[in-house]
């Protein structure tokens, strides 16, 4: 339990980072003269570099154990966020939160060292309240920072709120260190054989790895676009284009470490016992695009949203959208309980169907609602969005342990694809089209949970010495 409280701690600060800007926006856009355009490109590029930073973060994990791997990120993110607190330029701005992206990876990294300490048949529960009191770091800081910032006053009062979070952040990278060890004493890490690429046990299945790698690099060729002169013209055509090539020869260069690490499976079949079913990844990327994606890309905008629809002040309106992101404490904890007690599977297709209906009701918000209504109808759709999440990741460590952290890795950056698609979309449509268009996704997310399998029996995993040991998954 020690160990579960000092993480979900960790994670509630990297979000309380992440996401310091979005309640302070108003105040940070008249500061630095944004225009509107300018204020929606820091929302994208805030999560944009988190697509490769929960991959490269997953396999740092499973490498090198998660204590180490999060005190390095907490330390190392303090310093983009000073960076933003006291950025002069809209290009300050925007190079800080894109940096600001990897603190996002810092999710991933928990998933592994809770899954290291709980038992199967509780580890959605022990998932959940590490990822629901984690994300109610986004909800603090909606909350404090506008009081923070109004207790300090003066015209840079906002970059004084955006850079105590930093030095919260600085610190706790060391409390981390001190306080925690990857596994309880006596067990086995298992790390993975190469940290180039995701393990899998089948051609068929190296070949679906290739093809879900796709959407990530086009979410980053769409971020490319988005800041092109097509966009806010924050890089030239040429730079643009250079984006462009170097995401492709990338690509060819995943997929060719991703052969590497798999090269032997061509020869010599895995045995059966070792497999795994991809298939089972595919399927969670997907859920957490549209669950954890929309949850990015809604908090990011909520606060303008309820400031322009309803006139309220940034304080207020900070408040009243904090009240999204604030279940996340029971929501996120609640979709583990509900997964650990009554199926995996049952309990995501009863989410998503719920998560469906939740975005088709915020579409339908507009002046005439009483603003408490229009909370109460945010906060009914967050409790399927969050809890969505957390059976989500009560499946992810069921898959391979040894890998936990590599599959954690690929499902969050799919939540990161779906921020940016999302964010991009919105940059575009209005804000009812915008909700719509996250329903129809989660939709598609129903159709294709019926094609996951219920995790049963048990998994095989190799120690050092040769020896296989079996893990119970249900």
């Amino acid at each position: 339990m020690k160990v579960l409280h000092m993480s979900w701690m960790a994670f509630f600060i990297t979000f309380f980072v992440w996401f310091n800007h979005a309640p302070l926006m108003g105040a940070i856009a008249e500061s630095l003269g944004l225009s509107a355009a300018q204020a929606k490109t820091l929302l994208i590029l805030n999560v944009a570099l988190t697509i490769p930073a929960r991959i490269i973060i997953g396999m740092l994990t499973d490498k090198f154990g998660p204590r180490r791997v999060y005190s390095a990120l907490l330390f190392i993110s303090a310093f983009p966020c000073f960076m933003f607190a006291f950025a002069d330029s809209f290009e300050v701005a925007a190079l800080a939160r894109l940096l600001l992206g990897f603190i996002g990876a810092g999710f991933v990294i928990g998933i592994r060292m809770v899954s290291e300490w709980f038992p199967h048949n509780e580890l959605g529960t022990a998932e959940g309240i590490y990822g629901g009191w984690g994300n109610f770091g986004s909800a603090a800081a909606s909350f404090t920072l506008p009081w923070i910032a109004v207790l300090i006053g003066g015209d840079d009062a906002w970059r004084y709120s955006i850079a105590i979070t930093g030095v919260v952040c600085f610190f706790w990278g060391f409390v981390y260190y001190n306080t925690v060890s990857d596994t309880p004493k006596g067990s086995t890490y298992f790390r993975p054989k190469n940290i180039g690429g995701m393990e899998v046990t089948s051609k068929g299945d190296f070949a679906f790895l290739i093809v879900m790698k796709l959407p990530m690099y086009f979410a980053l060729a769409l971020l490319t676009w988005k800041l092109s002169p097509n966009g806010v013209q924050l890089i030239s055509e040429t730079f643009a284009l250079a984006a462009y090539v170097g995401l492709v020869a990338l690509f060819i260069i995943d997929c060719y470490k991703a052969y590497e690490v798999n090269r032997e499976m061509f020869v010599k079949p895995v045995p059966e016992i070792q497999r795994y079913k991809f298939k089972q990844v595919a399927v969670l990327n997907i859920l957490y695009f549209a669950t954890f994606g929309s949850e990015l890309a809604v908090v990011s905008m909520l606060p303008m949203f309820f400031a322009d629809t309803f006139g309220l002040s940034a304080v207020v309106a900070g408040m009243v959208a904090s009240a999204y992101a604030f279940m996340n404490l029971m929501s996120r904890p609640g979709g583990g309980l509900i997964s650990d007690k009554f199926g995996r599977k049952k309990t995501l297709l009863i989410l998503t169907a719920g998560l469906a209906v939740g975005y088709f009701v915020m579409s339908l918000i507009d002046a005439t609602w009483p603003v408490w209504v229009a909370m109460v109808a945010a906060m009914a759709c967050s409790f399927f969005v969050q809890a969505g999440e957390g059976a989500v990741f009560a499946v992810v460590p069921l898959i391979k342990r040894r890998l936990t952290g590599q599959i954690a890795g690929m499902t969050g950056a799919y939540g990161n694809v779906g921020a940016v698609t999302y964010l991009t979309i919105y940059s575009m449509v209005d804000a009812s089209t915008f909700f719509i268009v996250i329903a129809c996704t989660a939709v598609l997310g129903f159709v294709t949970l019926l094609l996951m399998e219920e995790p049963s029996g048990h998994m095989a995993e190799v120690r050092e010495d040769g020896s296989v040991e079996l893990i119970k998954v249900g």
